[in-house]
């Protein structure tokens, strides 16, 4: 089986980013990216997706965490594309439910090729940690945009807003497992009508 690996960087005035993926890891996480709550929402998409991720981000979180929560998104959404390439034998659909305590989040995707986001979180106050959480949106909506994916996240309910989160970015692990797990029934197939995604 030809490894799954995808790799990207990005580098701008304001950040530097660099992310590797593996998609048929073990869950393994080496984040280092500057926004302490957004490694460890990364680490949740890692295990729960048993993918490897390696991320390496600076920016210029002395303004606020936006542009490397923004291009972090950007780059994994671009070394996860990398790594499914034409996404022959892949499931393709993926969805997952997940409580945390009180909370509840469900994630549903496509890797439709298509980009797109539906996000539904209300957030009982603006920070979890030091992250703002307006930035989780934008966070998604750059992976989702930069993976060609379609993606549909909602918190369903919570009070906590580190719990509501944490279940998000784990049903969203998740759901990503089960979209790229292989089907081997469809090996070497793409998974649409269209022969293409």
């Amino acid at each position: 089986m030809a490894e799954r690996i995808g790799a990207a960087q990005r580098k701008t005035k304001e950040t530097q980013v660099e992310v590797r993926v593996d998609l048929d890891g073990t869950g393994k996480a080496e984040i280092d990216c500057g926004v302490p709550f957004l490694a460890h929402m990364l680490e949740q998409i890692a295990r729960h997706g048993m993918i490897d991720l390696q991320i390496s981000a600076s920016g210029d979180t002395w303004i606020d965490d936006h542009h490397s929560v923004e291009d972090i998104g950007i780059t994994l959404g671009q070394a996860l594309s990398l790594a499914w390439g034409d996404k022959r034998g892949v499931s393709r659909y993926g969805h997952a439910y997940v409580p945390l305590d009180e909370s509840l989040a469900r994630a549903v995707i496509d890797l439709s090729g298509r980009a797109g986001l539906e996000y539904q979180a209300d957030f009982p106050r603006e920070r979890v940690g030091a992250l703002d959480t307006e930035l989780i949106e934008e966070f998604f909506r750059a992976l989702a945009f930069n993976a060609s994916l379609t993606a549909h996240l909602d918190v369903l309910r919570g009070r906590n807003a580190h719990h509501m989160a944490e279940a998000l970015f784990k049903a969203f692990g998740r759901a990503l497992r089960s979209a790229v797990e292989l089907d081997p029934r469809a090996a070497g197939l793409v998974p649409s009508t269209k022969g293409a995604l």
